[in-house]
């Protein structure tokens, strides 16, 4: 089964959860939303897209890419994952992101965890972390189960 992953990052944590999917995958490609050059998902059997999430948002090229291809994305194996300092329940995340009937044909949604470098963070966001997660270092919460159901379940 062919698979593409498609992901929109602002500091790498989507990139670096993207990288970790496509390991589970024999044949993975993937592809930055904000770069472009996004082949026609035609070729494709499961298609895999993600975004960073800040105070509940998707990245907009994600949001865009999900609007734009619902049609086609609904006729396909469809996993949707989330990167975030957050690691627990998806539902809301995606269901204000995603476009419903894309949310109902996917098969598989997954909030892995997300990274935190204080050294690519502006002053703001390391001042949110310090008030709301109580941490100004370094944050890796990747969690590498969730990633091995996620690519399980579209698997089957």
């Amino acid at each position: 089964m062919k698979t593409i992953i498609l992901y929109a990052t602002k500091y790498g944590g989507s990139a670096e959860i993207a990288k970790l999917i496509a390991a589970h995958f024999d044949e993975a490609e993937i592809y930055d939303l904000k770069k472009g050059d996004i082949p026609s998902l035609e070729a494709f059997d499961n298609v895999i897209t993600g975004s960073s999430v800040y105070a509940g948002s998707f990245r907009n090229e994600a949001k865009i890419f999900l609007s734009q291809n619902a049609a086609q994305l609904c006729k396909k194996k469809l996993g949707l994952f989330a990167c975030g300092m957050s690691k627990g329940e998806s539902g809301e995340v995606f269901r204000a992101n995603v476009p419903e009937d894309v949310l109902k044909s996917t098969t598989a949604v997954c909030m892995p965890g997300g990274i935190f470098d204080p050294a690519k963070a502006n002053f703001f966001e390391k001042l949110i972390m310090k008030i709301v997660v109580k941490q100004s270092g370094y944050i890796n919460n990747i969690d590498n189960e969730k990633i091995i159901e996620f690519a399980e379940a579209l698997k089957e």
